[in-house]
């Protein structure tokens, strides 16, 4: 009879494989939604509904995981939920409330290949953190990997939150055109949002020192990377003037 851990290395394993096959075909299909929404993707529904069903599962499948683990009074895994929690409220229950996208849809298909993931995600960084793994010492609140993978993960936050913001701010109520994103790190590069994000699951993985915390930090990585060079290239075709010295996700090198 094959065990609960066979299971979850076999998963593990195949969001590796997911993060490679994703990398590789956001480079010549873009994701059909914001400005690359275009027909051919089936049923769409309103962009609201659809951030809250793509997110939703992170958030709940950890939370139960903490619940049904063995965790519960270690102080760092309390941590760790807090930070996970920390950026899935806000993308799940603040973020698509935030949104003024009202003329565009979300395809239903996409929303599907999300939840899956974050269902495969959550499950396997909440199943490891309070199950799996040996429990976290008090001294890890010391370790280096901890104090700089906590460190990225806010920074990661404050970038990701503060770049989203500048972005709806930058249309007034009505408005529908895109203009150039000025301010913070949209100075250095095109997708500072993507960028922050990246940040916060490196430090996430850096933090958790774990294979699973590692398989979302590469899939984060290769989700994002081909989108912003996506962001970067759309920007230099639609706006003479775009910055040249602009870089696509990494603020003086890509």
């Amino acid at each position: 009879m094959v065990n609960e851990k066979t299971i979850f290395n076999a998963l593990l394993i195949v969001l590796f494989i997911i993060s490679i096959l994703v990398f590789a075909s956001l480079f010549f299909i873009n994701a059909p939604y914001g400005r690359f929404t275009r027909r051919g993707w089936g049923l769409r529904i309103n962009p609201k509904l659809a951030w809250i069903a793509m997110e939703f599962p992170a958030f709940c499948i950890v939370l139960i995981c903490f619940l049904v683990g063995n965790r519960k009074n270690n102080l760092i895994a309390n941590i760790f939920l807090i930070i996970w929690m920390l950026h899935y409220t806000q993308r799940t229950f603040i973020y698509p409330f935030l949104m003024r996208y009202k003329q565009k849809t979300f395809p239903v298909l996409v929303i599907l290949f999300s939840v899956l993931f974050n269902m495969l995600n959550g499950y396997l960084n909440g199943r490891y953190l309070f199950y799996f793994s040996h429990p976290y010492e008090p001294q890890w609140l010391r370790d280096p990997r901890f104090v700089m993978g906590i460190t990225l993960f806010v920074v990661g936050f404050i970038i990701n939150i503060y770049s989203d913001q500048s972005l709806r701010l930058l249309r007034k109520p009505g408005e529908h055109t895109y203009k150039i994103p000025h301010g913070g790190f949209f100075e250095y590069i095109s997708s500072p949002n993507y960028f922050g994000e990246i940040l916060e699951w490196i430090g996430w993985a850096i933090a958790t020192w774990s294979l699973p915390g590692l398989a979302f930090a590469l899939f984060t990585v290769a989700n994002l990377s081909p989108r912003a060079f996506s962001n970067h290239k759309w920007y230099i075709e639609n706006f003479p003037d775009y910055p040249k010295k602009r870089k696509a996700l990494i603020p003086f090198i890509y």
